[in-house]
């Protein structure tokens, strides 16, 4: 199990390119070819993954199953993003089709929260880089669905997120962002607009 350290930088659209340059001039290599990414999350009948980020309790969990629509054959991965008091740390598990469709219809039994079904649908196009070990994804067209309905939310605004194992290089790098760092999740927020 390897944990990792994350930091979140909300940014208008229109600031998008001046985050860029600012990495450009930190030397920021392009590490994969940008993609939509396309995640479905999981939950219970009680919000309880909902109710216990917006909280900050630990352990808590998001649970999703996550594919990349442009990809030529299609792959979905079970992704269960666990924050702990020690850390935070993902469990992945690659699905085929016929486990994918079936944990749709049936659900997910997880030992916290019980049986969870699909939620949400969020879907984004994302920008890969990195600066030493500090991996820095761009997420723009973020989109919101709410399973088994047309009901949908855009954001207009920039989700960047850093990710790193190391905490003194992710603040060397954080100190100088002229950009707020927030404490974001893409599933709250998706919640709070599709479901209020």
């Amino acid at each position: 199990m390897s944990f990792r350290i994350e930091e979140k930088l909300f940014i208008k659209k229109d600031a998008v390119l001046d985050f860029k340059t600012f990495i450009n001039k930190r030397s920021a290599k392009k590490i994969y070819t940008p993609r939509i990414v396309e995640s479905l999350y999981f939950e219970n009948s009680k919000l309880d993954m909902y109710k216990d980020s917006i909280e900050g309790l630990a352990p808590r969990k998001k649970i999703r199953i996550r594919n990349y629509p442009e990809q030529k054959d299609i792959e979905y991965t079970l992704e269960i993003k666990i924050s702990s008091v020690e850390g935070r740390y993902k469990k992945k598990e690659l699905l085929d089709t016929r486990k994918f469709l079936f944990l749709k219809k049936f659900g997910i039994l997880d030992d916290q929260y019980g049986v969870c079904f699909p939620k949400i649908n969020i879907s984004y196009t994302r920008e890969y880089y990195q600066i030493h070990d500090v991996r820095i994804t761009i997420d723009t067209n973020i989109k919101y669905k709410k399973h088994l309905s047309d009901y949908t939310y855009k954001q207009n605004d920039i989700i960047i997120e850093l990710k790193t194992s190391t905490k003194k290089n992710l603040d060397d790098l954080v100190k100088n962002f002229p950009m707020q760092k927030i404490r974001f999740s893409k599933y709250c927020n998706g919640i709070e607009n599709l479901t209020s």
